[in-house]
């Protein structure tokens, strides 16, 4: 009975994109089988089925990826920002795509917003090459003005220089918090 109850779970989770979450199992007292991944309840004896995966790419991702290497490259070089950082900043901010057009209105890889893209004389967000260059000066250009601390440095390319210096640190915005671990997180596994 239980094969047919977890063969169809385990082809799902085969062919879905890698995810991040281990997957634990109980069965209650009344014999159901409860699948989870955060064992909440106390009292209860969860089983470990399924580790976590630490797989960040999928095969299109990965093909993204590696056609603006030499870009990444090269801009990380001219402005010594670690190649890794501005995949992370590139993964969180448009997963490699070099069209994206945020709601606030922010393009391209690095998602620049029209006046910082002007100021940085960055004159097609959507051309890699010129958003990658931008995008990546304004990095150096935050990691200079908080003094080499990354993480200010994220938040202020997330929430704005003023708003990290107002707060005197990470801003208290759910995004700008998120954005931040998410970058740090995407930086691990790009190094």
């Amino acid at each position: 009975m239980w094969h047919v109850i977890l063969a169809p779970l385990f082809l799902i989770l085969a062919f879905a994109s890698p995810v991040s979450a281990d997957i634990y199992k109980y069965v209650d007292t009344e014999g159901v089988l409860h699948l989870t991944n955060v064992p909440t309840q106390t009292g209860v004896k969860y089983t470990l089925i399924m580790r976590e995966k630490r797989v960040l790419l999928n095969r299109k991702l990965a093909q993204n990826i590696s056609q603006y290497d030499e870009l990444i490259k090269k801009a990380s070089g001219k402005y010594n920002v670690e190649p890794a950082l501005v995949k992370a900043i590139i993964k969180a901010e448009s997963n490699f795509n070099h069209r994206a057009v945020s709601p606030k209105g922010a393009k391209g890889l690095m998602q620049l917003m029209p006046a910082t893209a002007s100021h940085l004389q960055v004159q097609d967000s959507f051309h890699p090459e010129n958003n990658i260059e931008g995008g990546v000066k304004y990095v150096r250009y935050l990691l200079n003005f908080f003094n080499g601390n990354l993480p200010l440095a994220l938040a202020a390319y997330n929430a704005g220089e003023n708003a990290v210096v107002k707060y005197g640190g990470i801003p208290p915005y759910r995004e700008t918090q998120t954005y931040v671990r998410r970058v740090l997180s995407y930086l691990e596994r790009f190094k």
